[in-house]
């Protein structure tokens, strides 16, 4: 049998398979103990299977599925969804038995997203290789290469990407499969309908339209998968955490209801652990039906809620980095390092979180996510001097070069645009990184850690002002997460000669590994009158980045100060006891900036 190659993949295809191999294949895979022997995956498998190999391949629909394999005769229609379900279950089944009992098979079965019919295709096991870590590798040229590994992936990804070379053929063709299980290993939330729990008819609709708007709501957090409307309108509203669990897999579920009184509302919303029933976060929102539109209030409430559990530092990002779900694959593992690194900003953090998504980026070429975040790694080894690695390309050419991918891949990837933007910003191109900021904040306005960064760029160009109030509103949606955002904000009010909230927030911030909190600090401290501090953090800075004051007036030009701004920096840093040279005075009121500090 000819394996099955979608039609984007510039039809190419590999040997013939034997119908008997398939069907011992599918024996293998069904008495496998990393095969569910509940539930109903191992009769769809067998049904979609049989029928592909007896050549009714045509057959295999929805419909077919749910008469033939889940008995549904009477009543059927397309809102039901046992069968996307059910696959969507299948597809993860298959998965985990290709990472683990079915890793050295030389026959795949696949079930491709966005249809039943299944694939069919060998694996030609990889040669012997010599081992050659992420940090021993060019950058450039994990951007061109993919490495098989078939202990630890699913399909073959090395290659050099050679027009006519068969072994890039074979792992061409597998690059589909890959691209659509890439975000299976994201957090998986279920929303619950919204329950009615007291006020007739008006909290009914409220609740309907509550659920509506946070199922519209949660989608747009790239870091998390969202189960569809026809799931939710499925379930009960006290539908328990352990079904959830059992039946679709999800790590976690979204609950709650309304209750009406007069013009009150009132909202409660919960996140529960389907592993053990854990209630990780709970609020009740209040709110008068005078006050303003309905749907402006359902609106409002339903971003609440989903900047709260989505946001990269929420409770979902917080419950998986302290207790990962079973079966969590490495590449979902340095999503989560990856904002680890980001609250703490340190060297040694740097190093290996790079390590991880140049691994995962190898692994799953499709992972707009994972290029992104590996931008934003590849610029801090130039803006941070964090492990920088000699040699061409740049720190920020690799980084405009993996930006450029992520959004390539996925347009409406906020991590993407958010990567280019700073990328672009250290590339001296301000008004085009700040238009791409207005861009990703229109696709997600309740990403604190886009906000945040957007805000901070937007101070930096000049607009003190206007960056403060983003950081203001990112800091509020997210108080707990963003001590890199609370140094900027601290920045900001400096500039803004807000010496007091300057101070408060430089405290909050508390960075003590990054080098650049310590200047920031300095600079604020000398400008309060509290010398002593000053000194103190101008002398730790100096220990961790004895480069920085020598070429400070390149530094500054290079993250786009005004020339106002740098003059008033450096006469500060100089206060605290920076061993800032003389000539930098004159020149940081020089307009041009070079394309990168030195």
């Amino acid at each position: 049998m000819q394996t099955s190659v979608p039609s984007n993949d510039l039809s190419l295809h590999c040997p013939p398979l034997d119908s008997e191999a398939v069907r011992a294949q599918l024996e293998r895979i069904v008495a496998s103990p990393e095969f569910p022997k509940v539930g109903r995956s191992a009769a769809f498998l067998t049904y979609v299977v049989q029928e592909a190999l007896e050549g009714r391949g045509d057959r295999i629909k929805g419909y077919t599925i749910a008469v033939e394999v889940f008995k549904r005769f009477e009543g059927y229609t397309q809102d039901d969804p046992v069968v996307r379900i059910e696959a969507g279950k299948l597809r993860r089944a298959l998965e985990r038995y290709y990472l683990t009992a079915g890793r050295d098979d030389l026959v795949r079965i696949d079930i491709p997203k966005g249809g039943y019919v299944p694939t069919f295709t060998t694996v030609t096991p990889a040669p012997a290789e010599v081992d050659r870590s992420p940090e021993t590798v060019a950058p450039a040229t994990i951007v061109t290469r993919r490495r098989i590994d078939w202990r630890v992936s699913t399909a073959a990804l090395i290659l050099t990407l050679a027009a006519g070379v068969a072994i890039g053929l074979l792992a061409a063709i597998h690059i589909f499969a890959l691209s659509s299980r890439v975000g299976h290993d994201q957090p998986t939330l279920v929303v619950a309908p919204f329950a009615n729990l007291g006020g007739g008819r008006d909290a009914d609709l409220y609740s309907a339209g509550l659920t509506e708007e946070l199922l519209t709501a949660l989608p747009r957090f790239k870091e998390i998968r969202v189960f569809g409307r026809e799931t939710s309108k499925s379930l009960p509203a006290d539908v328990a955490p352990s079904q959830i669990r059992k039946e679709l897999g999800a790590r976690f579920l979204l609950a709650g209801g309304v209750r009406m009184s007069g013009n009150r509302i009132r909202a409660t919303a919960r996140v529960l652990d389907t592993e053990n029933g854990a209630i990780l976060w709970s609020q009740d929102y209040d709110d008068d039906t005078q006050s303003g539109d309905l749907f402006a209030i359902q609106s409002d409430v339903a971003n609440k809620v989903a900047t709260a559990i989505a946001q990269p530092y929420g409770i979902m990002a917080k419950a998986d980095a302290t207790n990962p779900p079973p079966n969590d694959l490495r590449t979902y593992q340095c999503a989560l390092e990856f904002y680890g690194y980001r609250g703490e900003l340190s060297a040694e953090r740097h190093a290996h979180v790079r390590a991880c998504l140049e691994t995962s980026v190898a692994r799953f070429p499709s992972f707009a996510t994972g290029w992104a975040m590996l931008s934003i790694i590849y610029l801090d080894e130039d803006r941070f001097r964090f492990n920088t690695m000699a040699g061409a390309p740049s720190p920020i050419e690799r980084s405009l070069q993996a930006a450029r991918r992520a959004v390539q891949l996925d347009p409406d990837n906020v991590r993407g645009q958010q990567a280019l933007m700073t990328a672009l910003f250290f590339n001296q191109q301000v008004p085009e990184a700040l238009r791409i900021g207005e861009k990703a904040v229109s696709i997600n306005p309740n990403d604190t850690e886009l906000l945040g960064e957007f805000g901070t760029r937007v101070a930096m160009s000049g607009q003190w002002k206007r960056g403060s109030e983003m950081l203001d509103r990112a800091l509020a949606l997210n108080p707990g997460g963003g001590g890199y955002y609370q140094g900027n904000r601290a920045l900001a009010a400096y500039m803004l000669r807000d010496r007091a909230l300057a101070v408060m927030n430089i405290k909050q911030a508390d960075l003590q590994k990054f080098p650049l909190f310590h200047a920031v600090a300095a600079v604020i401290y000398a400008d309060a009158g509290m010398i002593d501090d000053a000194h103190r953090e101008a002398a730790l800075f100096d220990r961790m980045r004895p480069d920085f004051a020598p070429n400070i007036v390149a530094e500054l030009k290079a993250r786009n100060f005004t020339a106002e701004d740098r003059a008033r920096l450096i006469a500060d840093a100089r206060t605290a006891g920076l061993p800032v040279p003389a000539e930098a005075d004159i020149a940081a009121l020089a307009s041009t900036a070079p394309s990168s500090a030195p």
